[in-house]
């Protein structure tokens, strides 16, 4: 018998060798990667095709998908349809919170890419006009986080507003037509809204904006550490040539979008800072805060460990450029 126990032991320890789970990764073939009109870097990224010549010489194909909102750049990654994703900071550590599986590696930009707004013929003036009040809103993206911190300070929550989920473009739209009464905005379409509509940004709050921040599933960073510091090489790239070239930045951003200049300037001059790159302690602090906000307003369960969650979330070990 104990010779059968032994024989059993060692068959079970060889089999354990040689399950999947024990292999080296499959070789990478392919680079799946976002854009997105809240990330002007991931443009400039895409038409200049960066991702493409570094990673040529490996017979890997690069293969690009438009994230609408940070709501469907998470839906993505936790789907594995996508392999980077960018987002605004505070949506990422919900994601994390919920279960998503990234990891927060990189700062594309310092934006104030939302507000609330409401039409220019509106008698809306703060916050606290939004009781009883129509508000578009995207769940899951920063403009959602940054309304519920706003009510949060004027002492209401989303149970005193009728929330009307729709993603950013349909919200402007919505506010437009006047189906809302306002409208948790994300640029270029706020901008845009600003610009040609006269809509009008009642409430601001630059810090309570979240930073875009760049994400990578948990697993191919796992599988693949060496390709994902390539990508942020070639991030780091794209970033500083948009910082130091900024009539290509707009031009990118014109034949992309197809917005006036004076949309993409709103944008891009006024409300898009492009100097950062890794995460450090100010986005720490800015995303730690969007979550405490959260879990006072009763988004977040009162058991989540908001700090922990972050902690796990940012990986700032994955090394970028010096030069």
């Amino acid at each position: 018998m104990t010779k059968i126990s032994r024989r059993r032991l060692l068959a079970g320890a060889v089999a354990l060798a040689v399950t999947p789970a024990a292999k080296a990764a499959d070789p990478l073939k392919e680079i799946r990667i976002d854009w997105a009109t809240y990330n002007p870097v991931s443009m400039v990224l895409k038409q200049k095709g960066l991702l493409e010549k570094e990673f040529a010489k490996d017979g890997i194909t690069v293969t690009w998908v438009q994230s609408a909102g940070s709501n469907k750049a998470l839906e993505f990654l936790n789907a594995g349809s996508i392999d980077f994703g960018s987002t605004a900071g505070s949506a990422a550590l919900v994601a994390k919170i919920n279960g998503n599986p990234i990891k927060s590696i990189y700062v594309y930009s310092r934006p104030e890419w939302t507000a609330l707004v409401t039409g220019k013929d509106s008698k809306i003036a703060g916050v606290a006009d939004l009781k009883g009040k129509r508000v578009a809103v995207t769940r899951g993206t920063d403009p959602h986080i940054f309304l519920v911190r706003a009510l949060l300070g004027a002492g209401l929550t989303e149970k005193d507003i009728t929330p009307v989920l729709l993603q950013h473009a349909d919200g402007k739209t919505a506010l437009i037509r006047g189906d809302v009464d306002a409208w948790a905005g994300l640029d270029p379409m706020m901008a845009q809204a600003e610009v040609e509509e006269g809509a009008k940004l009642f409430y601001r709050k630059a810090d309570a904006n979240t930073w875009g921040i760049l994400n990578v599933r948990e697993q191919f960073l796992k599988d693949h550490p060496d390709a994902a510091r390539r990508v942020l090489a070639v991030y780091e790239e794209a970033r500083k040539y948009s910082l130091a070239n900024y009539d290509e930045l707009k031009k990118t951003f014109i034949a992309v979008t197809k917005l006036p200049e004076a949309v993409v300037d709103k944008q891009l001059k006024e409300r898009t800072e492009l100097t950062h790159s890794r995460i450090g302690a100010p986005q720490r602090e800015s995303i730690l805060a969007a979550g405490l906000a959260l879990q006072q307003a009763g988004v977040v369960d009162a058991k989540v460990d908001v700090k922990a969650t972050l902690d796990a979330l940012i990986d700032d070990q994955v090394p970028l450029p010096t030069n």
